[in-house]
């Protein structure tokens, strides 16, 4: 038995790209850290919250290539004069991707209360309608 897929469907025309996110996007494989709200604003906007307590601007970074957003944190190393006897707040690096779908752009982001709020945008094309003339032969 052969293994139907996007691309082969004789009706989905074009879909490979869209496989290729898919498989991506299950690939990805995050862990929980750090946890996060995806939120729909209004109609055309959406807003992702990371918890990222401990973190400052500095510390992260947001980049999309290729229609995936990127929020990686890195901690500078503690200062080695302090002793923990008890350390229950993570201090790990992370990275977590989002794979965007054509049309949604980042907005802004920023931070508020230990949450990084990154918000998206997105805008619908119009519908072009077009005729295609069928020549004599």
């Amino acid at each position: 038995m052969t293994k139907l897929t996007l691309g082969s469907h004789p009706h989905m025309l074009g879909f490979e790209q869209l496989e290729r996110l898919l498989e991506r996007t299950a690939k990805s494989g995050n862990e929980g850290y750090p946890p996060y709200n995806i939120e729909q604003t209004s109609d055309s906007s959406y807003r992702i919250t990371l918890a990222v307590a401990g973190f400052s601007e500095d510390d992260l970074s947001i980049t999309v290539e290729d229609r995936q957003l990127v929020i990686r944190g890195r901690q500078r190393e503690d200062d080695t004069s302090r002793v923990f006897l008890h350390r229950g707040i993570a201090a790990r690096q992370f990275q977590r991707s989002f794979v965007l779908a054509d049309g949604v752009e980042v907005r802004e982001a920023q931070m508020e209360n230990g949450l990084l709020h990154v918000d998206l945008s997105l805008s619908r094309p119009e519908t072009v309608v077009q005729t295609i003339d069928i020549k004599k032969g």
